[in-house]
């Protein structure tokens, strides 16, 4: 059996270190499997780029219950365990992942229907909106394979296991870099290939092989012990259990890419370079934001796990544990991240307008990305304190509202043209930034006294 490990005692930083490295590291390796992604499409040309920005960012949306699971997950089996109580603990297990495969069956049938919709919203007529369709309608058989593994994976994660889905991750990013090449142009002079559609089939098949991989491994966890078929069966408590914990976080990506098809509906009127540019930069800027993934992913455990067995001295220098190493972080990747864009850029296309583009997003977004830290472990902070619903509202505000808004001001009214867009969104997350700061002190005072450490509980962690 794996161990469960106890995060109430011992030191936070090593904590931290066990878990977020493993986390950064197979996020890395997920990242590069994008990467590969738009690669290969930008073999096949810009409006593949394009397409794949667009068709992905539709499916992104259906996953966002993947994301909402996870966390679920991580916070009420994290809790339990806490707090002792195994058999509770094994039982949220076992439902948590029968309700993952009742959502991921209504999600590829919700979506083979509004995902075409969603992409003529942010896209025009042509090449580019109908290499995109084709493609998600051939990435909804990975449905299952992105919901159930992520959800799997906050079981392992409220264990302090993320060692599991690294190695997942890996295996995957392999297969994806020896699957593209094969089925995108095939076998020369034995089979043609599949062209752009060949990417999304690569797709379903490693992602389906990480879902099989991280169920393989949890069921050798100390969690799923004496585990029964009668756990598994659907109970109405449970499940509402789990949808309250879910829902928020889930809406709260939702709105997040619903960001970024506003974004898309004004790049569109600047051309397919433009939409093409937002798609590769949010690959590189991915790469940058890979260890602060780590850092504030092994925040909700650790802190949900001292939540649970009321150690709130070490749920606050968890967070502030968290903002200091992101700060040592972003100090080094920040300036590499401005000064380093055109070659970056230029590392996944050859168009010079593309490039232009996407290094002038680069570049504004190489001064928000500490911020981005801070957001995202808050986030973390406020979902191991089982208020995920805040979470909710500062990302209404922040990706919806004021994207939005400021978008909107800078783009029509001042003209600034797609200068505009990447200031709107800059503008959006600094002023969210310093709500969640206000939304975290209220929500600590409630649950444990204050973000304002004593010195006694200095001492204790």
């Amino acid at each position: 059996m794996a161990r469960t490990y106890d995060l109430t005692e011992g030191s936070l930083a090593q904590h931290f270190r066990r878990l977020a490295v493993p986390a950064a590291i197979g996020m890395v390796f997920t990242t590069l499997y994008n990467v590969v992604d738009v690669f290969f499409a930008g073999l096949i040309g810009t409006a593949a780029q394009a397409g794949l920005a667009i068709s992905f960012q539709a499916f992104f949306l259906f996953i966002t219950f993947g994301f909402g699971l996870s966390s679920a997950m991580t916070a009420l089996v994290g809790n339990a365990i806490g707090a002792k109580e195994d058999a509770e603990a094994r039982i949220v297990a076992a439902r948590g992942i029968g309700f993952g495969v009742i959502i991921s069956t209504v999600l590829m049938v919700a979506a083979w229907f509004i995902g075409p919709e969603l992409i003529k919203l942010v896209s025009a007529e042509g090449e580019y909106r109908d290499a995109g369709t084709r493609y998600l309608r051939v990435l909804l058989l990975s449905m299952p394979g992105f919901v159930l593994a992520f959800g799997v994976n906050g079981l392992l994660q409220s264990q302090g296991d993320t060692v599991s889905m690294q190695r997942g991750q890996i295996a995957a990013f392999f297969a994806n870099i020896a699957l593209n090449p094969l089925l995108v142009f095939g076998i020369p002079g034995v089979w043609g290939g599949m062209g752009f559609d060949g990417i999304a089939v690569s797709t379903v098949l490693s992602q389906t092989g990480i879902m099989i991989y991280v169920i393989w491994r949890l069921f050798k966890t100390d969690l799923m012990a004496g585990v029964t078929r009668s756990c598994f069966w659907p109970e109405l408590g449970t499940y509402g259990a789990i949808t309250r914990q879910m829902l928020p976080v889930t809406m709260t990506m939702f709105v997040m890419m619903s960001a970024g098809f506003i974004v898309q509906f004004y790049l569109k009127s600047f051309g397919t370079s433009a939409v093409a540019a937002y798609g590769v930069a949010l690959r590189v800027e991915q790469l940058f934001l890979l260890p602060v993934f780590g850092l504030t992913g092994a925040l909700l455990p650790i802190a949900a796990q001292n939540f649970g067995a009321g150690r709130h001295d070490r749920v606050r220098q968890a967070l502030f544990d968290c903002w200091k190493f992101g700060w040592i972080f972003m100090a080094v990747a920040c300036p590499i991240l401005f000064f380093a864009s055109p070659l970056l850029m230029r590392t996944f296309t050859d168009d010079p307008e593309v490039i232009r583009i996407g290094v002038s997003y680069l570049r504004i977004d190489g001064f928000i990305l500490p911020i981005y830290m801070m957001l995202f472990a808050i986030n973390s902070f406020l979902q191991a304190l089982k208020r995920p619903i805040w979470t909710f509202w500062i990302g209404v505000y922040r990706q919806a509202f004021g994207v939005a808004f400021f978008v909107y001001l800078y783009v029509m009214i001042y003209d600034f043209g797609v200068m505009g867009v990447w200031v709107g969104i800059a503008t959006a997350v600094t002023t969210g930034w310093l709500i969640s700061l206000i939304v975290a002190d209220y929500v600590a005072r409630g649950s444990i006294g204050g973000l304002r450490a004593t010195r006694t509980d200095a001492n204790t962690a």
